[in-house]
């Protein structure tokens, strides 16, 4: 019959109902849900025994769960973050429930359903035994967890392990996680911890207070105000702070723990004030290990691609944070640290961090000497990163190059850079690619320390375009 004769809830289920698919995108859909045809429809925990009483559109069109994330497509169409992300990196370019190509892949919180559906899960878990976070999550309750932290006279580890599971428990709601956060005081207790003397602490219970506060900084679900508090909390004593983490970059018990050290380093820097800066850029026991973090990892000289990434990201950070840390650095290995990831990287975010690095050294006469003391492997690499490594990685290349073949005039250097095949092409290849005027400039005058001839000029530039020569 006609949508007015039929009972309310029909009705309602009418108007809310999505449009039939056409047969390719019902294929699309069943591929994405493939696992709920042999498993069955399986709800989290925290939902199951309500299943009639979900309102549809808290479910992800992918998984059919009620969605912990809701994030949003361009095309409008809104899913789980989990199961969107795992279409986007499956190579899929196209939106799941409407089969259109997505201009871009960009996913946008929703955060008026994510209130919804927070609040509709805090009504169930009041009338079902079944529901809210409780039903998964056991022992003490967060909050109680906290409050063990703060006392002085306790061993904070084992609760503060079971805080960083509980926020890395994706069947945990993110709202939850955010109060406790902010209005649960969990990130300035945690932060405290880093702040005890190394004796009233070890070093398990400092590696356990850093996981938790880079699962904070790293969640999706956590306010930015909230994740401040952990750079504010850090900063009451960022030498303190510091030392903590240099600690367990030193003796943390995996690489991964190390690695949410220099994270947690780099956080600091960037949201802290001027003196917790200070206090971080001129940690020679810091810079020390995140060298160590770059590389090697093992006895064969392997680097490991996120640790090289995350050590670089924070030197890269100092250098650009405090100009007098720069001698402090290239004394501490800062720069075969970084000529090392050059050779090793196919990564242009990698590539320009190192470049950036050895673009700051280059600004004082010990990281000029460091760079040309093993100029013939350095000033290739930096050249063959040129290109590769995106404007500001370009930019870097050229001031580095221009600093000691053209400034300083290091023999070994501008002889390298002579030498290095296809230099002449890339140094070209830059001016056309609308770079700054300064590195215009820097790149025109590196241009001179070529022998040109028109035999051997453009040798091997495979180009119809015409290059009027500078000079």
């Amino acid at each position: 019959g006609s949508p007015s004769s039929l009972p309310l809830c029909c009705r309602f289920h009418a108007r809310t109902s999505p449009p039939r698919k056409n047969g390719a995108e019902q294929v699309a859909i069943a591929m994405v849900r493939k696992d709920k045809t042999t498993t069955g429809m399986r709800l989290p925990p925290q939902h199951q025994g309500l299943e009639v009483k979900i309102p549809s559109f808290f479910r992800c069109p992918i998984s059919l769960d009620v969605m912990r994330s809701p994030v949003s497509l361009c095309t409008g169409v809104t899913y789980d973050r989990a199961s969107i992300q795992r279409w986007l990196d499956s190579g899929n370019t196209t939106c799941p429930a409407t089969m259109l190509p997505l201009p871009s892949t960009d996913l946008t919180p929703n955060l008026t359903l994510r209130s919804l559906i927070s609040h509709w899960s805090a009504s169930a878990a009041s009338c079902s035994p079944v529901a809210g976070s409780a039903a998964f999550f056991a022992g003490p309750s967060p909050a109680a967890l906290v409050r063990q932290v703060a006392s002085s006279g306790a061993d904070p580890s084992a609760a503060l392990r079971e805080l960083a599971a509980y926020l890395s428990d994706d069947d945990v709601d993110e709202f939850e996680k955010n109060a406790l956060v902010g209005a649960g005081s969990a990130a300035e207790t945690v932060a405290a911890v880093l702040r005890r003397k190394g004796e009233q602490i070890s070093v398990a219970g400092v590696e356990a207070a850093v996981r938790v506060l880079a699962a904070i900084v790293a969640l999706d679900g956590i306010e930015d105000a909230n994740k401040r508090r952990v750079a504010a909390g850090l900063a009451v004593d960022a030498s303190a702070s510091t030392a903590s983490l240099a600690r367990v970059l030193r003796g943390g018990s995996g690489l991964e723990a190390r690695i949410d050290a220099a994270r947690l380093a780099e956080f600091l820097l960037a949201n802290a004030g001027a003196d917790a800066k200070v206090a971080v850029a001129e940690s020679s026991e810091l810079v020390t290990e995140l060298v160590r973090l770059v590389g090697p990892v093992d006895e064969k000289g392997g680097l490991d691609k996120k640790a090289m990434d995350t050590g670089l990201s924070c030197l890269a950070a100092i250098a650009g944070s405090r100009r007098s840390a720069r001698a402090d650095m290239v004394r501490l290995g800062a720069v075969p640290a970084a000529a090392r990831a050059l050779h090793a990287t196919t990564e242009p975010s990698s590539s320009a961090k190192a470049l950036r690095i050895l673009e700051s050294a280059v600004g004082c006469a010990e990281g000029r000497a460091a760079l040309c003391k093993d100029a013939e492997q350095t000033v290739p690499a930096v050249l063959d990163k040129m290109m590769k490594s995106g404007r500001d990685g370009a930019e870097a290349a050229v001031a580095v190059l221009w600093a000691v073949c053209h400034k300083y005039k290091d023999r070994r250097a501008a002889d390298a850079a002579a030498a290095s095949e296809g230099g002449l092409t890339r140094l070209i290849l830059l001016l056309q690619s609308g770079c700054s005027a300064a590195a215009r400039q820097m790149a025109l005058e590196l241009l001179k320390i070529y022998k040109v001839n028109a035999k051997s000029c453009l040798a091997g530039y495979d180009s119809k375009t015409t290059h009027i020569m500078p000079f």
